[in-house]
C-alpha cells in the first residue's frame, strides 16, 4: 500500500513525484525528528508574527531521533534508511511483545489472532516510518507486561525511557494510581504485601516524575516554564487559535470545531456523551473483561490523558495506538467469518488512513 502511495505521489514539501519508499516513510513528523537527530533542539524558541511560540522541534521526544542517530554514525546509513532500521525492527518487537502480554491473559489461538488484528490495525503503517510510535508501542508492551507479572521495580526503567519517547508519564503514572487503588481494594482475594504496595507506588512516583521530566528540561534549556506545552498547543492554534491548555477542554473545543465544520452549528460536549458511552459498554463487554482487569485500566487511563490534553484532528488516530490491548477483547469471537471480515475491514481502513492522512495532496490539512 505505501509503496502504491509513494508511486503515485506528486512534489510535496518533502519529497519530489514519487517517492521512494525510505523517503516518502519519512515525511510528516519524521522530518521534525530528523531536525531532532541532526540539530538538537531550540535554546530560543520560535515567535510567529502575532507574538506566540510557533511549531518547533520541543514537540518531539528526544528518544528514537537519539537511537537512528547512534544508528548513522555507526552505519553511515543516511537518515531515511536509518529511521527505517529502527522503526521496522521495533514494530516487529512490539507485535512479539504483544503476544507475551496476551498469553496472560487468552490462550494461544486468541492470542495469536490478537498480534493479526494488530499488525493489520488501519493505523499499522506507522509502525514502518520515521515515527517514535513502534519503539513506544515496543516499550510500552515490556512495561505492561511487566506490571501483569507485578514486576513494578523492573518496570521502572523502561518508564522512563518510554516517557521520553511519547508523552506517557503522565497516562503510566494514572494507570498505576489506578492498578494501586485495585490491588488494595482485592487484596482480601489477591494478596497484597507491604513490599509490593511500596514497589508500585514507587514505580508510580517516578512515572509521575517523568510525565513533567520533558516540560522540566525544555524550561532548563529555553528559560521558559511553558515552553513544551506553549509548543504542542502551536500545532492546535490553526484549528481553535492560542489559548492556554485547560484540561479537557481541547475536546469540547474540538467537538465544536469538528460540528461546525460537518453540519454548521458546534454542539460541544453533546457530542462525546454518545462516544463515552461506547467506550464504556465496550470495557463492560463479556470479550473486554477477558483481558483482565489491569489492562483494561491502561486503555482507561490512556483514554482519560488524551481526553486532558489531545485537540482531536487527524493525527488522533495515531494517538489511539497505545491502546493496542483492545485487539484482545476483538480476538475473542471464533468464528472464521468474523476473524476473515476484521482482517479484511482492518485492511480496508489502512488504505482509507493513507489515503486520508499519509498522502500528500496540495496543502494538506490532515497530518497523520
Amino acid at each position: 500500500m505505501m509503496l502504491w502511495f509513494a508511486a503515485h505521489q506528486g512534489a510535496n514539501p518533502w519529497t519530489g513525484p514519487s517517492p521512494d519508499y525510505p523517503s516518502f516513510a519519512s515525511i510528516w513528523d519524521g522530518r521534525w525528528y530528523q531536525i531532532v537527530a541532526l540539530t538538537g533542539y531550540p535554546s530560543e524558541l520560535p515567535i510567529t508574527d502575532d507574538g506566540h511560540v510557533g511549531e518547533n522541534a520541543w514537540a518531539f521526544m528526544p528518544v528514537y531521533p537519539g537511537i537512528v542517530r547512534i544508528v548513522m554514525g555507526l552505519t553511515q546509513l543516511p537518515w531515511e534508511i536509518a529511521a527505517l532500521v529502527v522503526s521496522v525492527p521495533c514494530g516487529f518487537g512490539a507485535a512479539l511483545v504483544f503476544y507475551r502480554l496476551m498469553r496472560e491473559v487468552l490462550d494461544r489461538r486468541t492470542a495469536l489472532f490478537s498480534v493479526v488484528l494488530f499488525s493489520v490495525a488501519p493505523v499499522s503503517p506507522i509502525l514502518q516510518v520515521a515515527y517514535a510510535e513502534s519503539l513506544y508501542l515496543l516499550l510500552l508492551g515490556i512495561a505492561l507486561l511487566l506490571v501483569v507479572k507485578q514486576r513494578y521495580l523492573t518496570a521502572i526503567p523502561i518508564i522512563c525511557v518510554m516517557a521520553l519517547t511519547r508523552p506517557s508519564g503522565l497516562a503510566f503514572a494514572l494507570f498505576l494510581l489506578l492498578h494501586l487503588v485495585h490491588r488494595i481494594a482485592a487484596r482480601s482475594r489477591h494478596p497484597f504485601s507491604l513490599s509490593a504496595f511500596v514497589r508500585l507506588c514507587i514505580a508510580g512516583i517516578v512515572s509521575a516524575i517523568m510525565g513533567f521530566a520533558w516540560l522540566l528540561i525544555a524550561w532548563g534549556v529555553t528559560g521558559s516554564l511553558t515552553a513544551y506545552t506553549d509548543t504542542e498547543l502551536a500545532w492546535r492554534s490553526s484549528y481553535v487559535g492560542y489559548g492556554p491548555l485547560v484540561p479537557f477542554e481541547p475536546w469540547i473545543d474540538g467537538a465544536n470545531w469538528w460540528s461546525e465544520r460537518w453540519f454548521g452549528v458546534g454542539i460541544g460536549a453533546i457530542a462525546l456523551v454518545p462516544l463515552l458511552a461506547l467506550v464504556v459498554i465496550g470495557l463492560l463487554s463479556r470479550s473486554a473483561r477477558r483481558l483482565g482487569i489491569t489492562l483494561r485500566l491502561w486503555i482507561v487511563s490512556y483514554l482519560v490523558y488524551l481526553l486532558a490534553v489531545f485537540f482531536p484532528q487527524s493525527s488522533t488516530f495515531r494517538l489511539f495506538a497505545p491502546l493496542f490491548p483492545i485487539a484482545g477483547a476483538f480476538a475473542v469471537p471464533r468464528s472464521r467469518v468474523y476473524r476473515t471480515a476484521a482482517v479484511v475491514v482492518s485492511l480496508v481502513l489502512q488504505w482509507a488512513w493513507l489515503w486520508a492522512c499519509w498522502q500528500v495532496s496540495g496543502y494538506d490539512w490532515t497530518p497523520p
